[in-house]
C-alpha cells in the first residue's frame, strides 16, 4: 500500500515537471526557436504581407519545437497510461501528423500565402503547440474504459 502510493506521488511529480516543461517552452519560445511568425500575428496581419522566411531555418525550429512537445506529450501518456502499445501507436501518430501538417505548412506558404493567412496560422498552431495531447488524453482514456 505504502509502495503504491509512493510510486503515485512519484507519477504525479514527473507530470508537474512535464506541464512546467511545456510552460516553459511556450513561455521562452522567442528565446528558443525561430518564428518570425510569432510577432507577425501579434500585429494587424490582415492589413500587412507575411515576413520574409527562411525556409529551412523555420523547418528546423519547428522540427525541434515538434519534438520537444511530442516528447514530453509521449511522457505523459505513458505516465497516465503505462501502456506501450498505445504509445506505440502515439508516437506513430504523432510522426504521421508531422509530416502532413509541415507538408500542409510550406505547400500552403508557397501556393496561397496572401490568401491563407489564416490557414497557416492554424498549421503553424498545431505544429508548435501541443494540441494533439488535448485530443489523445480523453480518446485514449475513453477506448480504455470501453475496452475494460
Amino acid at each position: 500500500m505504502l509502495q503504491n502510493i509512493l510510486s503515485n506521488k512519484i507519477s504525479i511529480l514527473y507530470i508537474l515537471l512535464i506541464a512546467i516543461c511545456f510552460v516553459c517552452i511556450r513561455a521562452f519560445e522567442n528565446i528558443i526557436f525561430y518564428d518570425p511568425l510569432l510577432s507577425y500575428y501579434k500585429r494587424d496581419f490582415y492589413n500587412i504581407n507575411l515576413p520574409e522566411l527562411n525556409n529551412f531555418k523555420i523547418a528546423l525550429h519547428f522540427t525541434y519545437r515538434y519534438l520537444l512537445n511530442s516528447i514530453l506529450s509521449v511522457a505523459l501518456l505513458w505516465l497516465l497510461f503505462k501502456d506501450e502499445s498505445l504509445v506505440n501507436f502515439s508516437v506513430f501518430l504523432y510522426l504521421v501528423l508531422f509530416v502532413i501538417l509541415i507538408a500542409s505548412f510550406f505547400f500552403v506558404l508557397q501556393f496561397y500565402a496572401d490568401n491563407g493567412k489564416m490557414t497557416l496560422f492554424y498549421i503553424r498552431r498545431f505544429i508548435i503547440q501541443p494540441i494533439f495531447i488535448i485530443i489523445f488524453i480523453p480518446g485514449f482514456w475513453f477506448q480504455k474504459r470501453t475496452n475494460s
